[in-house]
């Protein structure tokens, strides 16, 4: 049975039943279940949790019709425990709803301040600015982006950047700015029609550019940039210095697709091998941890936290039983690089067993604790370096009469 099959046969109207019967590890019969059909809750905020004694974290994956919603929560549930410092995660956050966006940067910006502007050739400027209600306008506040930080993601954190309300921390986000407008024809159909590009308060394009006829060099941005080093080292990254713009407090940024962040921190790749790249590029990982959970489930219940559960998986020889798991999957034991990609192959692992048993947001901590960018941005709130200051004016020597 094919996953759509089998998504057209458990979907129906919400209050029917659907019967499901179920073949689970470790049981010899077949398990029956019947199951009321209902509305499926789709969550946008993974995670939200002190990551120290008075620095929050909170990771949005995308901006839906609830995620304002769900960050208020967040951020009322992190007030309770003191949090004088936010770190707001919105790596590999491809985007959502333009006006989520809107109503979370709002959140941190005073009145007045322009959050973002449209326009477009046969589209006139339109301005969404700060209505002066945010409950954080004064929080120091980090954001993290990465080169899969799109949309609405690229219009919240250029807010704060070009504002001067926080640090901006990772890599060159993606550079996805079209405003489109759905045409739907008679037969169902419909086409999206590009009428404008969104643009950060101090001027710059969100939108990469490209060239009618050069979809190549468009479409394969992403790898170009891979190619180039600018994942790995700051001096790689091509910044146009045609298109510089200035924040309020006078800091150059500049334009050309995407957002720059204030402080560059490569992708970490040390541990990386041929051997780990082909097994998580096939999915053994997952597949892996699906299998040990499901085997091993009753040992691992008695777990109600990831540090508990990591000092009991690092006595299980999790990453020998992997090798040779991969082994019978086509990828061959490679014994140097097996070494040389040990910790990173053991974290995978431990990682996707913690999400299995605990859940996101206990995965996601566990998965901080050794993030380079993550850790950044905790020193950054710690100095209380959150807030960008003035660049400092070049001094002007006074010549000897």
């Amino acid at each position: 049975m094919t996953n759509d099959v089998a998504m057209s046969k458990l979907k129906g109207k919400k209050g029917t039943e659907v019967k499901l019967t179920i073949k689970r590890f470790g049981e010899k019969k077949l398990l029956s279940y019947t199951i009321v059909r209902g509305d499926i809750p789709v969550t946008s905020i993974y995670a939200a949790y002190m990551i120290s004694k008075n620095i929050g974290y909170v990771y949005i994956n995308k901006f839906g019709r609830t995620t304002h919603v769900e960050l208020l929560s967040a951020l009322a549930l992190l007030s309770q425990h003191n949090c004088q410092g936010l770190i707001i995660d919105l790596r590999g956050n491809t985007g959502g709803f333009m006006e989520a966006a809107i109503r979370m940067v709002n959140e941190f910006l005073p009145e007045g301040k322009l959050i973002v502007y449209t326009e477009g050739r046969k589209y006139p400027r339109t301005e969404e600015f700060a209505n002066g209600t945010g409950s954080c306008q004064k929080m120091p506040i980090v954001v993290l982006v990465d080169e899969g930080s799109a949309s609405a993601s690229e219009i919240f954190s250029g807010a704060i950047q070009d504002n001067d309300r926080g640090m901006i921390i990772g890599r060159r986000t993606f550079g996805k700015g079209l405003v489109q407008q759905p045409i739907e024809f008679s037969d169902g159909s419909a086409i999206r029609l590009t009428i404008a590009r969104y643009y950060t308060p101090s001027g710059r394009c969100i939108q990469r550019p490209y060239v009618n006829g050069n979809d190549e060099d468009y479409e394969m941005d992403w790898l170009n940039r891979y190619d180039h080093g600018e994942f790995f080292s700051k001096d790689s990254v091509k910044l146009d210095k045609r298109l510089r713009y200035s924040t309020g407090l006078g800091r150059p940024v500049y334009g050309g697709g995407g957002i720059m962040p204030d402080i560059f921190v490569p992708q970490d790749t040390i541990g990386s091998t041929s051997y780990y790249t082909s097994v998580m590029t096939k999915g053994l990982d997952i597949l892996f941890g699906y299998k040990y959970t499901d085997q091993n489930r009753n040992s691992l219940k008695q777990f109600k936290d990831a540090n508990s559960l990591v000092n009991y998986l690092r006595s299980q020889n999790l990453v020998e039983q992997f090798v040779r798991y991969a082994d019978s999957n086509g990828v061959k034991r490679r014994n140097l690089l097996i070494q040389i990609s040990h910790k990173l192959i053991e974290k995978r692992l431990y990682g996707r067993i913690i999400d299995s048993m605990l859940g996101q947001e206990e995965y996601i901590k566990f998965i901080n604790k050794s993030d380079n960018t993550v850790l950044k941005a905790v020193e950054v709130l710690q100095n209380g370096q959150a807030f960008p200051t003035a660049p400092a004016k070049p001094k002007i020597s006074k010549k000897k009469r």
